[in-house]
């Protein structure tokens, strides 16, 4: 049972910390039992007694071993024995602090769209010709004030219902109105949870690359970001639980499903694998799905992290990347006590949604055509991605590496044999191109995000000559 398998790279007191949390998860070691003394498991691990020390500290800080002197080190019968199978206290999460947001590089750079003269990639909306065209509900002045006395501090209720309808026809368990918070765009929902679940000094766990690093709210709020390498199936498993012993990771934020920037999809295996180490270290997931709704028709469908770990994860949708980010419609799905404290802080901020764009939004999703135009778009997409990409490699072969996204509307290309840097990111302006580089992504790495949704049939071979022309001559 003590047999201690050192594992390349593992620091040896992390080692233990695995161990005993695996004995526990299979039942060797139960709830309230007493573990060996340190003296004891220092001598059937052969290592010194600090190195034991320092890893039931890991254990105790994470609360799952309680320390006592002269008592000795127990399994947490609280954390670990009221339910049959893990899952998070939530309480341990309910905390408020103070906010501010400040501009950031990729606001910035965004403001260059308004110019003459450039194609914009970077913009992370539709175009305006791919929108789904939707007629506007015949409403007096005096009917949307009625609707807004519906209003609770969830959100308009009618809305409530029918997101929560459409999200049921996947999961049965999304059909919970008072579980689901309206939120002024996925960005409100980040926010509140940074500010309200998280505190000054905390560690989170973020996929690199990753648009949150493109985001100022968790600097604003001291929250210390850990990026976690992706491969080909998305965050890699072994990576995040070496950093959630190493850095005490307090939440996993990641976007599965059409990874922005990245265009992934995470397997269905790294999913459920990445479901089951958050529990075992107890760890909540923030899934980030707004690309949801935008699979490709080819493209056979994964489920949801929520689906999969419904009352561990807290599940952020959006309705922008379909009506445009002006509709500024998002909802956070999450346990009612975490619901109920993040709405009550949004109430305080006095940041609750406003009556006409959840208005829009329930017309919308009530429209008969509603998934049929959702179809359609998806086509739309996958059709101006295999354009796009196949011009590339005509006017610029071999100069870039890139995988094909299954949806979405993100395509991550890697330069061969140049750098992206601030300087040469003039280049590509002067060029008249608006595209995202890596460093605004948390990596260092030669490569830019194009938004292939703005590229048209109209200008996908001029964009490919552009690219070609500068990773030839201009990129140092």
């Amino acid at each position: 049972m003590w047999e201690l398998t050192r594992e390349p790279g593992l620091p040896i007191y992390q080692s233990i910390v695995k161990l005993i949390m695996q004995h526990i998860q299979s039942g060797l070691l139960l709830p309230g039992q007493k573990i060996p003394s340190e003296r004891a498991l220092a001598e059937k691990f052969q290592v010194n007694r600090s190195t034991v020390v320092h890893a039931l500290d890991e254990l105790a800080a994470m609360g799952i071993v309680i320390r006592r002197q002269g008592s000795g080190t127990i399994i947490n019968d609280g954390k670990w024995g009221v339910y049959t199978g893990p899952t998070i206290d939530w309480r341990d999460y309910l905390m408020t602090d103070n906010f501010d947001v400040h501009g950031t590089f990729m606001e910035q750079l965004m403001t260059l769209r308004h110019s003459s003269g450039y194609i914009d990639l970077v913009t992370g909306d539709l175009p305006l010709e791919l929108i789904p065209t939707l007629e506007l509900p015949n409403i007096t002045w005096k009917e949307f004030l009625k609707e807004d006395a519906y209003q609770d501090k969830l959100g308009y209720p009618p809305l409530r219902q029918k997101i929560s309808t459409h999200l049921a026809a996947k999961t049965p368990q999304f059909d919970q109105p008072d579980n689901l918070l309206i939120t002024s765009g996925a960005q409100q929902a980040l926010f509140l949870i940074i500010q309200v679940l998280l505190q000054k000094g905390d560690a989170i766990a973020v996929e690199a690359p990753s648009f949150l690093y493109s985001l100022s709210l968790f600097q604003v709020a001291g929250v210390r970001m850990f990026g976690i390498p992706m491969d080909d199936e998305g965050m890699r498993i072994d990576a995040l639980e070496k950093s959630i012993l190493k850095n005490k990771i307090r939440m996993v934020f990641v976007n599965p499903t059409f990874q922005n920037p990245t265009g992934v999809q995470m397997s269905l295996k790294r999913r459920q694998e990445l479901v089951a180490l958050c529990n075992q270290y107890q760890v909540p997931i923030v899934e980030d799905d707004v690309f949801a709704d935008l699979y490709f028709p080819e493209t056979p469908y994964i489920p949801s992290l929520k689906e999969l770990d419904f009352d561990n994860v807290l599940y952020i949708g959006s309705l922008s990347k379909i009506l445009g980010s002006s509709t500024k419609i998002g909802w956070l799905s999450a346990p009612p006590a975490v619901i109920g404290k993040l709405s009550d802080a949004r109430q305080e901020m006095d940041a609750d949604v406003s009556i006409f764009p959840q208005v829009l939004a329930l017309n919308a999703m009530n429209n008969q055509q509603y998934a049929q135009k959702l179809s359609r778009l998806g086509r739309q997409l996958s059709d101006r991605l295999q354009l796009f990409t196949a011009d590339l490699e005509r006017r610029a072969p071999g100069l870039f590496d890139y995988r094909l996204p299954e949806g979405g509307f993100y395509l991550w290309l890697e330069l061969k044999q140049h750098n992206v840097t601030m300087k040469n990111m003039h280049a590509l302006f002067d060029a008249g191109l608006l595209a995202a580089p890596s460093f605004l992504f948390g990596i260092k790495k030669p490569a830019l995000r194009l938004n292939f949704a703005r590229i048209s049939p109209d200008n996908s071979l001029e964009i490919a000559d552009k690219l070609a022309a500068l990773s030839n001559h201009y990129w140092e």
